[in-house]
């Protein structure tokens, strides 16, 4: 356990121990102390999972907050991918629980035939949603469900030409309004550049699948994003390099943390020289008390600096073995 920590400023374990969260205290010692820990479903009844589920609507999804219409945008379907999001990342709940069951239930019944999960971007595709919709269900216990691996197939047909991926329609000039009127959706320009937002959303899918991580398309993509550390994206959405240091937990977007945890699961090391500068700046983020400071993203949650440097440490733990 001590090599990780000897390439840090600071031990950021006593900290994170003393942390007043049971949930959070259950994944610091499952992940980063290697102790011995009860079932996670000792944390399924924590009210904060009550609260969360009483929300639930009985078609399994959750209502999006805001009075927004709805006649083209399916905004319930994102507010369903938020809140499982929190629920599988932050209380392991997992396909065991009817909560889990009835809101994939949900999700796969936004699945086309094509194999996307649409709606957020109205009748356009939505690489970056579709994959991380899919990233949650393989959490979720549905790996090996012919579902998933359509959603895989369909994300696999949209690469862009040089292996990453873009949202179609920024392929194109296009405004954004406008796109909606099209009742079926555009396909990339593939001879367009990725977006790094974009891939980084699609590579967590791809890295939370236990064989899909080591194809040789989520390597070329890794390898891409690799390249992009810190600079701006070639599109309009989140363009700025600045977003590359905004995090938030569950992962949401794109940012140095989650793609680092998604290169590290699959099988990239520390000697990759650009994830060896990541590294480097994060080392520089850190505070005497082993927290890091960075940037916080949709930051609800009073404890989400914990979260985030629980997933950097994991970073840490997975690339310093």
């Amino acid at each position: 356990m001590g090599n990780w920590l000897e390439q840090l400023n600071f031990n950021p374990l006593p900290f994170l121990l003393s942390v007043d969260n049971k949930a959070l205290l259950y994944f610091v010692r499952r992940d980063l102390t290697d102790e011995e820990v009860e079932t996670v479903t000792t944390l399924w009844d924590l009210p904060q999972v009550k609260k969360e589920i009483n929300r639930q609507q009985t078609d399994g999804a959750w209502k999006y907050p805001a009075n927004k219409e709805q006649a083209k945008e399916n905004y319930n379907l994102l507010e369903t991918f938020r809140v499982l999001g929190h629920l599988v990342e932050k209380y392991g709940l997992d396909n065991r629980h009817p909560a889990i069951q009835r809101a994939a239930d949900y999700l796969f019944s936004c699945q086309t035939e094509e194999g996307d999960f649409r709606g957020i971007y109205g009748t356009q595709y939505s690489p970056n949603y579709s994959a991380a919709i899919t990233e949650l269900l393989i959490k979720a216990g549905y790996e090996n469900d012919l579902r998933i691996e359509k959603s895989f197939e369909w994300l696999l047909s949209v690469r862009q030409d040089d292996g990453g991926w873009a949202i179609p329609i920024r392929t194109h000039s296009i405004k954004w309004e406008e796109t909606l009127k099209y009742p079926t959706p555009l396909q990339p320009v593939r001879s367009k550049p990725f977006s790094h937002l974009v891939t980084g959303m699609v590579m967590r899918a791809f890295a939370a699948h236990p064989t899909y991580r080591h194809s040789e398309p989520a390597k070329v993509a890794g390898v891409l994003l690799s390249s992009r550390f810190f600079e701006s994206d070639k599109y309009v959405d989140r363009r700025d390099k600045s977003y590359w240091e905004e995090t938030s937990c569950p992962f949401f977007f794109t940012d140095i943390v989650s793609v680092l945890d998604s290169l590290s699961l699959m099988g990239f090391t520390k000697d990759n020289e650009q994830i060896g500068k990541a590294l480097d700046r994060l080392r520089g983020r850190q505070f005497e008390n082993g927290l890091f400071e960075i940037k916080l993203l949709k930051a609800k949650d009073k404890d989400s600096t914990y979260w985030s440097s629980l997933a950097i440490c994991r970073v840490f733990k997975r690339l310093y073995k």
